[in-house]
């Protein structure tokens, strides 16, 4: 776990820095625009991922740590590559923009909430006695919303310079993610092989679900394709590192991290699936 204390914070401070430049005060004209899409969006992330997350982890009999694991992961925004995947699948990029910026830059108030809910369901037990629900909020929102809220400020002031990198920034981020991850399961990867078999059906079945949910919701407020597509990316992705580091923050014991191991490199791969199926299916009702 001292990889993730110590290197954690650092890597998941740049990826939001790197998300920051990227944004400017017009992606949010879209909450305003399309307001319904957005709360459809948000509500998705936000409550469905926990709730399914919750009726998981009660159904499933898992290790108390797996379960605890999995409420982290649906409390943690969604990722900061969805805005490129969603332009790739057709989707409503600029909707997508809105999502991550506003859900990254408030999750320091909706990661600890979630889980200082959704622990005592999901475990019967209170709350870790050395968690301080003030102390993560502070230390999120140093790691988190602040690098957001300055790379958004360094656009305004070095617009020039910030378009020429923020490409190479947003390929980084992602690679940093990667490496990051790996490290994190390499460091540890003897003491947890065992609960990576048990804990891989479940984060499949709770990405499924999640991304079934999703749909749903979509249909009952009959939102249109495009934002479809994103509100599913946005929903299905999520910000495994900050996952990582929060737990990383609560805990010493590296078997919380598991769920969010596995579900961070399956998620990927079920939405790679589910974005060659939409080109798929576009290619066939275009003929």
């Amino acid at each position: 776990m001292e990889l993730v204390k110590i290197a954690g914070p650092i890597i998941l401070a740049f990826i939001m820095l790197s998300l920051g430049m990227g944004l400017s005060i017009n992606n949010f004209k879209n909450i305003l625009t399309q307001p319904k899409n957005f709360f459809v969006g948000a509500l998705s992330q936000v409550i469905i991922f926990p709730l399914i997350a919750i009726s998981i982890a009660l159904i499933f009999p898992l290790p108390v740590e797996l379960k605890v694991g999995l409420i982290l992961l649906a409390a943690a925004p969604g990722g900061v590559t969805t805005n490129v995947i969603s332009k790739f699948a057709g989707g409503d990029v600029a909707l997508s923009i809105s999502l991550t910026a506003v859900i990254s830059l408030l999750c320091f108030v909706t990661v600890p909430l979630i889980f200082s809910f959704t622990y005592p369901i999901v475990t019967g037990q209170v709350l870790p006695f050395e968690y301080s629900i003030g102390s993560i909020i502070i230390q999120i929102f140093l790691i988190t919303t602040v690098p957001v809220v300055l790379g958004m400020i360094l656009k305004i002031l070095l617009p020039n310079l910030i378009a020429r990198f923020e490409k190479f920034f947003i390929n980084l981020s992602f690679i940093l993610f990667l490496v990051f991850l790996f490290m994190a399961i390499y460091q540890e990867y003897d003491n947890l092989l065992g609960y990576f078999s048990a804990s891989g059906m479940v984060t499949f079945v709770l990405n499924v679900m999640v991304l079934a949910g999703a749909l749903l919701l979509c249909s009952i407020f009959k939102v249109e394709k495009p934002a479809k597509k994103t509100i599913l990316i946005e929903t299905g992705l999520q910000n495994g590192t900050l996952a990582i580091v929060v737990t990383g923050l609560i805990f010493n014991d590296p078997v919380y991290l598991v769920p969010i191991a596995t579900y961070s490199l399956l998620m990927y791969a079920v939405i790679f699936i589910y974005v060659i199926g939409l080109k798929f299916i576009y290619v066939e009702d275009s003929e």
